[in-house]
């Protein structure tokens, strides 16, 4: 039986090299696109050979091109510059409440006006589910609504609207001692900014922004390629230099991280640049090991200059929610967190993590990303944020 169903292979037979193709018959069966000329070797088998890539080079570089490759990666969708991409947010608040709407609808507090809602604790407890629901944490909330409860027994409130509008001064009350800009200390020249931040938060990209927006306050400023474990992250930040016009330095992928740093800050120091930002890889932050290499960075750092890095900028995802209370503690223990930018805050994010991580923490909200464009890196505004996650009937904005 089994030799029965055994099938005799057609370069078994006497024929069998008669049945190979030719070139013409190959060239028939698979055509090549228009003007594209035939390779010299057509032999099938040479096409499996690839040729071998150059080697990288070890030493850095303060030349903003791209690192040598055999095939140029792509670049993140929010890096490209496509022609039918969306405009810059528009400027104040009405920027802010455009670009969070989603953001608002998550918050689900506009639907309290619609019905009218009678002041009691049933409006609370609808209050407390929304802030909940859109990540506040539990700390935050309870404090904001005890509050409320205890002013509305006090008879504080005519109605419901005089409750929403205190709730959104308490929201605002949260967040206004963190609503900090970055300020460039003169005095410390270079003035070192190192991020960090777990995979995917926009590092790179928040870089690329900040240096353009660093570049028109009138600061001279150069970029270190410290991601040197994720493809095509040197390539990325290069890109961005060359659209800034600002050098940068790097050793390709898999140099040491905190020796390209060391490097950075030693040319921009003999170079009289104002400032250095510094990019580091992402990692998780369970990841011990990892973090251990950020401290690592941080003395490399010192050896140079016993100040520096002058501010730990740690990227977040408006996305993450409350997992990004647990990064911040752990980036925070390991090189010391000076600043924040909240990102992709355009998209899905509900937005309340901003609540907590200041409650928590306290630690300065530089910026936050209410866009892909350059110019949708924003100065974080307290008051600007809190009016866009609330509906425009309370009168703030």
């Amino acid at each position: 039986m089994i030799g029965f169903f055994r099938r005799k292979k057609p370069q078994d037979g006497p024929d069998a090299a008669q049945t190979r193709p030719s070139t013409e018959e190959l060239a028939a069966a698979f055509p090549r696109a228009p003007g594209e000329a035939l390779p010299a070797d057509t032999n099938p088998a040479s096409d499996r050979v690839a040729e071998a890539p150059a080697p990288a080079s070890a030493v850095a570089s303060v030349e903003a091109a791209p690192v040598a490759s055999p095939v140029t990666p792509a670049l993140p969708a929010e890096d490209r510059e496509p022609a039918d991409a969306v405009p810059a947010a528009a400027a104040g608040k009405s920027g802010w409440r455009d670009r969070l709407r989603r953001t608002s609808a998550a918050l689900g507090l506009a639907g309290l006006f619609t019905r009218n809602p009678r002041l009691d604790d049933d409006l609370l407890d609808e209050i407390e589910t929304a802030l909940l629901t859109a990540d506040v944490g539990v700390p935050a909330t309870t404090a904001i609504i005890e509050n409320l409860r205890k002013r509305m027994k006090e008879r504080e409130f005519a109605d419901a609207q005089a409750l929403l509008k205190a709730l959104r001064t308490d929201l605002i009350a949260l967040i206004a001692p963190v609503a900090k800009p970055l300020v460039i200390d003169a005095s410390r020249k270079p003035f070192v900014v190192l991020t960090v931040g777990v995979n995917g938060v926009g590092k790179t990209t928040t870089i690329g922004k900040l240096a353009r927006r660093f570049k028109q306050d009138g600061h001279s400023l150069m970029l270190a390629a410290g991601d040197t474990f994720r493809a095509a992250a040197v390539a990325q930040l290069q890109t961005w230099g060359e659209r800034n016009g600002v050098p940068v330095v790097a050793q390709g992928q898999d140099a040491d991280a905190a020796s390209v740093a060391f490097d950075a800050l030693q040319s921009a120091r003999s170079r009289g640049f104002d400032v250095l930002i510094a990019d580091t890889a992402g990692r998780l932050h369970t990841q011990t090991g990892l973090m251990n290499e950020l401290g690592k960075i941080r003395r490399v750092l010192g050896k140079i200059d016993d100040t520096a890095p002058h501010e730990v900028l740690m990227v977040i995802d408006g996305t993450t929610g409350q997992n990004a209370l647990s990064q911040l503690r752990q980036f925070h223990a390991a090189v010391g967190v000076t600043g924040l930018v909240v990102t992709k805050l355009d998209g899905t994010a509900k937005g309340g993590v901003v609540f907590a991580l200041a409650r928590e923490f306290g630690i300065p909200i530089r910026y936050a990303g209410i866009g892909e464009r350059v110019e949708d890196l924003r100065v974080f505004d307290a008051e600007a944020f809190v009016d866009a996650l609330l509906p425009e009937a309370l009168g703030g904005g």
